[in-house]
């Protein structure tokens, strides 16, 4: 209960009364005893005060992307019959001081609002609390603390830039209902089957003889739509496990699948962590693999191998697309050896100097069809300049092999 300053002040007044009785100086015997009478009022104060408090804190929202705004919302309120003494508000948060928040007297009843921004610079989960009231004396020698409220986490998802989707790939896909057209856009109209009405179908498409067997309103359901694959190899092996170069893979890949999911196509993370989120179908899984992406760390695999061979005998068509800051000769040999399984191959190539401002762009080890992410394209730059050359000149074919 007692502060520092209290402890150095309760044995300063033991040392003075002691000087003060050895040697018969009776004001230093007075000045010990007053300092010490002055520690067992502040004592009996604390002691006596009687919180009966209620905190609510909320993080709004608790998952955002990196550099999005996220904020603490506090609400205190007095429970007690009595008005509050001024509080302390400690809140801690990872990688930070933490909160430090004044609170006012509260009458019974009321209560106080309080707010603070989180970090949200860097990807990964940000833990808040435990949150702690402090009461303390007028002279700071004695402090009462009441926990508020327990941990709780922020999620900060990688950052993701807004980039265009690849350009539709045809070739075949074990578990569409056909290959895709190469005319035709990815849905069809011709009949497939009935389903029951939901609410935003066009009345035109309902069938009224069956809904009058039925008793209930049916739909004619086109052809199931085609559903482009894209498979996004993660190479979570970076160059001295930095992690300015870990972030800038992770967002790449985050954006990639992000533009796969907009344009309704199906995708595939894996890492070379061992991760696999097989072929996404909604926004729960698709919310899984960006909990994923916050939280992963560095690959200590020196090999792309194990992956290269799992994405082998896994996948077949559709796009392929390998984001990495470290690709050696071997892993190019790799991936050229299984290219010819999919109908796209896309190889993002983070620079070092995208992170390290110290050095330049290297050309070495280099495509003319990487999309190189260095200082000076950013990814979103070098992506979307990348996609609209290939849309372009048309390198897709018909037999969906990438030439």
């Amino acid at each position: 209960m007692l502060t520092r300053q209290g402890w150095a002040l309760a044995a300063g007044a033991v040392a003075l009364v002691a000087t003060g009785r050895f040697f018969g100086v009776l004001e230093l015997f007075v000045l010990g005893a007053g300092a010490m009478a002055l520690v067992v009022i502040a004592v009996a104060r604390t002691a006596l005060v009687r919180l009966d408090v209620a905190v609510r804190r909320d993080v709004h929202p608790p998952r955002v992307h990196t550099g999005s705004p996220s904020r603490i919302e506090l609400e205190v309120i007095n429970r007690g019959p009595r008005t509050t003494p001024v509080l302390q508000i400690l809140d801690g948060v990872s990688g930070t001081r933490g909160a430090d928040l004044g609170l006012a007297p509260i009458s019974p009843g009321a209560h106080a609002r309080a707010a603070y921004r989180l970090p949200t610079r860097r990807r990964g989960i940000v833990v808040i609390g435990p949150l702690d009231l402090v009461l303390t004396d007028p002279f700071g020698l004695t402090s009462l603390r009441v926990r508020g409220a327990e941990r709780t986490e922020l999620t900060v998802y990688p950052r993701i830039d807004h980039i265009v989707g690849l350009p539709e790939t045809v070739g075949h896909d074990p578990e569409a209902t056909e290959q895709a057209p190469s005319s035709i856009g990815p849905s069809g109209d011709e009949f497939f089957a009935l389903r029951p009405f939901e609410v935003g179908d066009e009345l035109r498409r309902v069938h009224w003889p069956s809904s009058a067997r039925f008793d209930e309103l049916q739909v004619r359901q086109t052809e199931l739509p085609w559903q482009g694959r894209v498979t996004v190899v993660t190479d979570l092996r970076v160059p001295d496990q930095s992690e300015e170069a870990l972030d800038l893979v992770v967002s790449a890949a985050a954006s990639v699948a992000t533009a796969a999911r907009r344009t309704g196509e199906l995708f595939r993370l894996i890492g070379t962590d061992g991760a696999d989120s097989g072929f996404v179908p909604g926004n729960a899984a698709y919310g899984a693999v960006l909990e994923y992406l916050a939280t992963v760390g560095p690959s200590r695999s020196d090999r792309i191998d194990p992956i290269v061979d799992t994405v082998s005998r896994t996948s077949l068509g559709g796009a392929l697309v390998i984001v990495s800051a470290g690709l050696g000769r071997h892993d190019r040999a790799r991936i050229d050896a299984i290219s010819s399984r999919f109908a796209s191959t896309t190889t993002v190539v983070i620079d070092r100097s995208a992170w390290e401002s110290s050095t330049t762009p290297d050309p070495e080890n280099r495509r003319p069809t990487d999309v190189v992410v260095d200082s000076e394209t950013p990814f979103a730059a070098a992506w979307n300049r990348a996609m609209v050359a290939r849309r372009r000149r048309g390198t897709v074919t018909r037999a969906g092999v990438l030439r």
